[in-house]
């Protein structure tokens, strides 16, 4: 992989000299995808309910203080800890920057770490103009957040929604990204024209996704959350929720919102340059999440041209919670291996 190596002597620069996506290097062929089984405790069914596969945050992962920057209009959460090499934590759609905590203490060892919440979940209160929402919304967020704290040669970890945003921004700067984590990014419109692929993005659609927005536009937020909640899980779980779990749901229920009535909750990806990216990235998924997510997965194994696949014992589609010692485990060794590597 020494060919993928490229300058990192510089951070992004001001927000006007940000290109469009970069030139795509020619480079010999990457590391062809592998499956990890990892055989780690399964989580309990406590924990599971705590993060549902949206990464709930805890209320004892709030022991430190965010701060907080203003960027593209909007204020963002942040906590920075630790040394090194900079690892960015992207949360997923229910979850916001506390719902790392299980990584913190084994990722702050050896990087430099900041999650933080992006702009429409806890402790943010930024206006929502959830039509004009995207996605890509949140990578111009973490171009600026990356700018702001001077950061380069970035390592990338995303859960969920924030995944998405990952594999995106390193679609679009990949000079700046060393290596990406992506456990479950919905690049849902990679599977439309793959066998079974369309049949699966109609039934997420159907039954999550358009139940959850109508909820919202009737403004019965519960009702939304409990729909999307229960998609995502493929159970009942929302009514077996802890008092805290549900509270830790809801506080996160306008981010849901802007993604639910988005005009374009899940953007297209070029499989051309999905093919082309010879950024080190390791996709995770839970061995029982859904199974758009695993189609996804599956898809993006068979695109990305150096990737390494790891499935997570026990785990639904928040193994970085539902298992975190299988996750850390996975994803410290991947960023151990491609650093000797290069």
């Amino acid at each position: 992989m020494a060919d993928r190596r490229r300058s990192r002597t510089r951070p992004l620069g001001p927000k006007a000299d940000i290109p469009a996506p970069f030139p795509h290097r020619q480079s010999a062929v990457g590391v062809s995808g592998i499956l990890w089984v990892m055989n780690a405790g399964i989580a309990t069914f406590i924990l599971q309910s705590i993060a549902l596969g949206t990464l709930f945050a805890s209320a004892d992962a709030q022991a430190v203080e965010p701060a907080r920057m203003h960027v593209n209009g909007v204020d963002l959460s942040y906590v920075e800890q630790g040394g090194g090499a900079p690892v960015i934590l992207l949360h997923g759609g229910m979850g916001d920057y506390s719902s790392w905590q299980p990584q913190l203490e084994p990722f702050t060892r050896r990087f430099r770490v900041i999650t933080y919440s992006r702009r429409y979940s806890f402790p943010n209160d930024n206006p929502s103009v959830p039509r004009a929402y995207s996605p890509w919304t949140d990578v111009e967020d973490l171009a600026a957040l990356i700018r702001r704290l001077r950061l380069h040669d970035v390592r990338l970890v995303g859960q969920s929604a924030g995944a998405f945003v990952a594999l995106a921004f390193a679609l679009k700067h990949p000079d700046a990204v060393h290596s990406l984590v992506l456990s479950e990014p919905p690049a849902h419109q990679l599977i439309r024209s793959t066998a079974n692929g369309e049949a699966a993005y109609q039934d997420f659609m159907t039954t999550v996704m358009i139940p959850a927005a109508n909820s919202f536009r009737q403004n019965d937020v519960q009702h939304a959350m409990k729909t999307f909640v229960n998609g995502m899980a493929a159970t009942n779980r929302f009514d077996g929720l802890a008092p805290e779990a549900r509270a830790d749901a809801m506080r996160n229920a306008r981010s849901i919102e802007a993604l639910c009535l988005s005009a374009d909750p899940f953007p297209v990806l070029s499989r051309v340059e999905l093919g082309r990216l010879r950024i080190p990235t390791l996709v995770v998924t839970g061995e029982n999440t859904i199974r758009i997510h695993k189609l996804v997965n599956g898809e993006l194994a068979r695109l990305l041209p150096n990737v390494k696949s790891v499935t997570i014992a026990g785990a639904g589609h928040g193994s970085p919670r539902e298992n975190s010692s299988a996750f850390n485990e996975a994803a410290l060794e991947f960023f151990r291996v491609d650093g000797i590597a290069n």
